[in-house]
């Protein structure tokens, strides 16, 4: 299944928020169009923007009208739209909410760790650096011993959680955050990168 026309992606290449939307867009093999958003000049503020997402946060989609903001509710609106086998998004229950749980954790101790630390090292914002880099490697410690023993967080296939967790992880060193220790990551990051069509986040 595929769209009419191409979804629109509003978004910044940078952004791990923006690349986990893409990332799917390309797994799906789904038409879309980047469009760029001048965080630095400030164009999220603005009314236009404002009119796609009153928060005023990348990434949105536009799907022929349908206009969705959010990462994670990309990832949900894609994966239901236009994945008929639910490969991504399971519909059998436990696994359905082992895919939200690994969601949860994207826009919880993710957000708040290796992708809060980046924001610091990288972009210049001001927070606890420290504390941001402590909660990543709290985070890695309990992912390489989920992902101990099994190719994707949830079984032997790829799923949302994979996309949700990836692309802040895959950048982790730029805040700061050593995946040295961590050899079950390091694995299944070479895993999702080796999936058809996939495309890093730019560094």
């Amino acid at each position: 299944m595929h769209p009419a026309q191409p979804i629109t992606l509003y978004g910044f290449k940078l952004s791990g928020h923006s690349h986990r939307a893409e990332l799917l867009l390309r797994l799906l093999g789904l038409p879309y169009a980047f469009q760029a958003v001048d965080l630095a000049g400030g164009e999220q503020r603005g009314a236009p923007f404002r009119a796609l997402n009153a928060f005023g946060t990348v990434p949105v989609i536009d799907d022929g009208g349908t206009v969705i903001a959010d990462s994670v509710a990309i990832l949900v609106y894609l994966a239901s739209r236009y994945d008929p086998a639910r490969i991504w998004l399971p519909t059998e229950a436990a696994r359905a909410a082992e895919v939200q749980r690994w969601l949860s954790v994207a826009q919880g101790p993710l957000a708040f760790g290796p992708a809060r630390a980046r924001l610091v090292q990288k972009f210049g914002a001001q927070h606890d650096l420290a504390a941001a880099q402590d909660l990543a490697h709290r985070l890695y410690q309990v992912l390489d011993a989920e992902l101990s023993g099994r190719a994707f967080l949830v079984g032997e296939r790829p799923s949302l959680a994979d996309v949700a967790l990836y692309s802040y992880t895959a950048v982790a060193p730029e805040g700061g955050v050593a995946l040295d220790p961590y050899p079950a990551i390091q694995a299944w990051l070479s895993r999702v990168e080796a999936l058809p069509r996939f495309e890093e986040m730019p560094r």
